[in-house]
């Protein structure tokens, strides 16, 4: 604690500091100013007057400001009270770096001001303009970053497919589009909700502004309110002074995707249908409300419908979401879009490990549509990315996932118990597995497999049609 010798000793250090203040800036500053509350010129050093040309000091006391230094501010400080800390001011052919600040009285009432020139040429301030224009790039590279981090990746063109149920989906999604109602998108893992979620904001007319995703599951319940709503400064011990905005305040004008929507909390449902209905949040720890303008595309492997007739979802905020619904079909579901889908995904992996591209022959096609593909997509992804790292030839061959997906039965030859198969079912099986070994054989031509069946070429592919077996070839 300070004993009374230093606090007399820190009092007499001050008011020294004070009393001589004045007078240093006077012998270091090539100008200082002194002007009353009317902006009348009180005092002047002995430099300034010989920069502003003025032969006689004494004759300009009294006189506006502006009489004498037309393009001063100091009216401006003396009016407002707020000081002008930097700034550019040219005099004729000079110009000077000067700062500007309001003079108060004992009980705080403005009586005037002074301003300084802090250098008499800017090109002194070179290091430190260098300095801000570096912050400001800098700045101007991280905005572009997040803005980039906040773009689509993916349109409808990355949803490939052909097949009636692809194009019945990306159908639907192009409608939802241009609308600005909620979305909800139901399927499951690894059928592509996201690339659907951000392919709907890019072709809507929010496609300039966030696109904003939350991942519901991978959050912790606790963390979840604010990362939506956003958290007001000092809100909670640990919390950022300056606060932090929510997710709903980053996607404002643009799309929040809520993902896995079907594991969020009852409590969190009740605030987010709020949200939804009154356009507004109140970020955590504060008592303001800010209104937002986001769309909402929600998605969920859940059977949401049935979540809710157990009650672990609200029905009003299902009834909110569910305005357009979107059923992302399994890949099990349209293995006639597989070879489109498995060639796309070869190249892209290819071109992210660096690989020369690679084809996927007929029977490793055939192979891999016996699969039922429970990780959809998502699993193919996978499966080929390690295809292409387990084989060095030109083309993936049935062996080489042989070796990654051994034992295929994804179509059992024999069903289950207690589901016989029709005599016409396994017609069409014993006709389907006989088109594939013969088009196998001819190394894919259909003409020559047509002669091994004894059939013309138009019956086969009449048959290929009938028995959905395009995507196998």
């Amino acid at each position: 604690m300070p004993t009374p010798n230093f606090a007399a000793e820190a009092e007499r250090i001050r008011q020294r500091v004070m009393d001589t203040l004045l007078g240093a800036f006077s012998e270091l500053s090539e100008g200082l100013l002194i002007v009353d509350r009317e902006a009348r010129i009180v005092w002047m050093n002995e430099q300034y007057p010989h920069h502003l040309n003025i032969p006689d000091p004494a004759a300009v006391i009294g006189l506006p400001v502006e009489d004498v230094i037309p393009n001063s501010q100091m009216r401006s400080v003396v009016t407002t009270g707020r000081p002008i800390m930097l700034d550019i001011m040219d005099f004729g052919n000079e110009s000077f770096v000067v700062m500007r600040l309001p003079v108060r009285d004992e009980a705080g009432e403005i009586i005037g001001g002074f301003g300084v020139v802090v250098f008499d040429d800017p090109r002194q301030l070179a290091p430190i303009v260098s300095r801000f224009q570096n912050l400001r790039h800098e700045l101007a590279d991280t905005r572009r970053k997040l803005d980039e981090a906040r773009r689509t990746k993916y349109s409808f063109a990355n949803f490939v497919g052909a097949s009636p149920a692809c194009l019945s989906v990306k159908d639907q999604a192009r409608r939802a589009a241009r609308a600005s109602s909620p979305v909800l998108i139901i399927g499951e893992t690894g059928t592509g909700k996201e690339l659907l979620a951000q392919a709907i904001h890019s072709a809507s007319p929010r496609a300039g502004a966030p696109f904003v995703a939350v991942n519901i599951a991978a959050i912790p319940e606790t963390l979840l309110e604010s990362e939506f709503f956003g958290v007001a400064p000092g809100a909670y011990t640990g919390a950022d002074r300056k606060g932090r905005s929510g997710k709903f305040e980053l996607a404002q004008g643009g799309t929040l995707f809520l993902d896995e929507i079907g594991d969020m909390s009852p409590s969190l449902q009740a605030k987010l249908l709020r949200a939804l209905q009154e356009k507004e949040i109140e970020p955590v720890g504060s008592n303001r409300l800010i209104s937002v303008d986001v769309r909402i595309i929600a998605a969920t492997s859940r059977k949401l419908q049935q979540e809710v007739d157990e009650g672990r979802f609200r029905a009003d905020l299902f009834y909110r979401l569910n305005v357009m619904t979107l059923q992302v079909p399994p890949l099990r579901e349209r293995l006639d879009d597989l070879p489109i889908i498995a060639e796309s995904l070869a190249d892209s992996v290819a071109r992210r490990l660096g690989e020369p591209p690679r084809s996927l022959a007929p029977r490793a096609l055939a192979y891999l549509a016996r699969h039922n593909w429970p990780g959809n997509v998502r699993e193919l992804a996978n499966v080929l990315e390690r295809g292409l790292l387990m084989s060095d030839a030109d083309s993936l061959e049935r062996e080489d996932f042989e070796r990654i997906l051994p034992g295929l039965e994804a179509r059992p030859a024999n069903p289950p118990a207690g589901h016989p198969r029709t005599l016409e079912e396994v017609q069409q099986e014993a006709e389907r597995e006989a088109i594939l070994a013969a088009i196998a054989a001819a190394a894919g031509n259909k003409a020559q497999a047509a002669r091994k069946l004894g059939i013309s070429r138009a019956s086969l592919y009449e048959k290929i049609s009938a028995l959905g077996i395009a995507g196998d070839l």
